[in-house]
């Protein structure tokens, strides 16, 4: 994270000349105000990320301007200055704001030294406003389970390229795990105590999603009412996972190519380059090599995310995965609910892991979840509490074959399970079957009347 605009509040011309040729020295190019009216007029006209006050001025105290702007939304950060300090004096301006005082006069090593430390908080700050923000989606389990010979050659994969800085392309169908697998191709890196940041190309709109990546400037657009640092500035020295990439927009890839080649870019409505130290991971559950034979993905972009191409295997073809997956998943949600461990019936272990799972990990994972929510209090899990409606699991209800029952007595036979395994409760019933509690309450009726028509869902 970058301080870009300072604000300097000095009357005296050898002290602002001082400050100003350490602050240019360092890259800044500060802006100079010599009466409290003066910076306060300067702070209504534009946003500085840093104001490098002295205390005492001739037409009164700059504490008075950390008074206003205390609480203010975009309030610079202060650092105050005086050569009259007092230990009274310093904890008052820290009690209202400023995060420095320095004693005049103080050597360009002091100011440079302040400087680090309130990037280095300022990183720390928007970081932390991000990850709270990411809380909620984060997924609950972060670590790759299984044993098959696919996932033992994944975390092979991961173990050699993670310590590395090389782009990687992660593939893989819907729900296979693709994020974790980024996950621990972070944790295995040197960047793993660095930041780590997550952008979803699908979940934000196209004309918003340039300011996403790379920022905006206060006013670039309407709506622009502040200065905004992008995820790309939020990743700086870490590591960035742009999820679903097949979906990025053509516009903006040619953009991305160039982060990904000069490591450099410009806000938007902004003219200053931004130069990042970033390592790039990328996801898509589509094959990008037919999505850029159809010219809706760049080729050059496709080789330069596709360094180190890292294949996640569906479920179905993880050979006795689903059943340690089905245990871990009873243990930690048990856990996470605080709920008993509940019995699962060797026939319904098998049918568990019968089930094609179409939506992979992901899907078994939310079955698990829900039969453990909604387990009673006999805690013996059947087929159907993990959403498993295959005919041969509920036609020996009565001892008859799987053949006496027509599409219309099965469906009369799994709802009439389902009510009785949730006492007749529709909502419950209706999640169990995976309907909407309208559509099960016009099932119950039309099987009491003997009609079949298509409900209107």
């Amino acid at each position: 994270m970058h301080i870009e605009r300072i604000l300097i509040l000095e009357d005296s011309k050898e002290y602002s000349d001082a400050v100003i040729g350490i602050l240019r020295n360092l890259g800044y190019t500060p802006d100079l105000a010599e009466t409290v009216q003066q910076a306060r007029d300067a702070l209504g006209r534009a946003h500085y990320d840093l104001a490098l006050m002295d205390v005492h001025l001739p037409d009164g105290a700059s504490t008075d301007l950390l008074h206003e702007q205390a609480g203010k939304h975009g309030a610079p950060v202060f650092i105050m200055m005086s050569g009259q300090a007092t230990l009274e004096s310093a904890i008052e301006a820290m009690r209202f704001g400023a995060v420095n005082y320095l004693i005049k006069p103080f050597r360009a090593e002091q100011l440079e030294v302040a400087l680090r430390q309130l990037e280095a908080w300022k990183r720390l700050t928007v970081e932390t406003d991000y990850l709270r923000s990411q809380e909620s989606s984060e997924p609950p389990i972060h670590m790759i389970v299984g044993n098959s010979p696919s996932i033992q050659m994944l975390k092979q994969l991961i173990q050699q390229v993670g310590p590395t800085d090389a782009t990687v392309l992660i593939h893989g169908e819907s729900g296979t795990g693709k994020e974790m697998v980024a996950r621990a191709l972070v944790d295995a890196s040197s960047r793993r105590n660095q930041p780590y940041i997550k952008l979803n190309c699908t979940a934000i709109a196209e004309n918003l999603i340039e300011s996403e990546f790379f920022g905006h400037e206060k006013g670039a657009f309407t709506g622009a009412f502040q200065k905004r640092v992008g995820r790309f500035e939020m990743a700086d020295n870490g590591t960035i996972l742009l999820d679903e990439i097949s979906e990025l927009p053509l516009p903006l890839q040619s953009k991305l190519l160039r982060v990904l080649q000069e490591r450099e870019f410009e806000r938007v409505g902004g003219e200053r380059t931004i130069k990042v130290n970033v390592r790039v991971l990328a996801s898509t559950n589509r094959d990008l090599k037919a999505t850029v034979k159809e010219g809706k993905f760049r080729e050059d972009l496709f080789y330069r995310l596709n360094v180190v191409p890292v294949a996640v295997p569906a479920l179905r073809s993880r050979e006795g995965d689903i059943a340690v997956l089905l245990d871990y998943f009873l243990n930690h949600f048990t856990k996470r609910h605080g709920k008993a461990l509940p019995l699962v019936p060797q026939e319904t272990r098998e049918a568990v892991c019968r089930n094609s799972w179409p939506g992979n990990v992901r899907e078994l994972q939310n079955c698990v979840e829900r039969a453990v929510i909604l387990s009673s209090a006999s805690r013996v899990l059947q087929p159907l509490d993990f959403g498993l409606t295959e005919t041969e699991e509920y036609a020996k209800v009565d001892g008859a074959p799987a053949e006496d029952f027509s599409i219309e007595k099965m469906e009369g036979k799994l709802i009439h399970a389902a009510l009785k395994k949730t006492d007749s409760n529709i909502t419950k019933a209706a999640k169990l079957l995976g309907m909407s509690s309208r559509t099960l309450h016009y099932r119950i009726a039309q099987s009491r009347s003997g009609e079949r028509k298509s409900p209107e869902i």
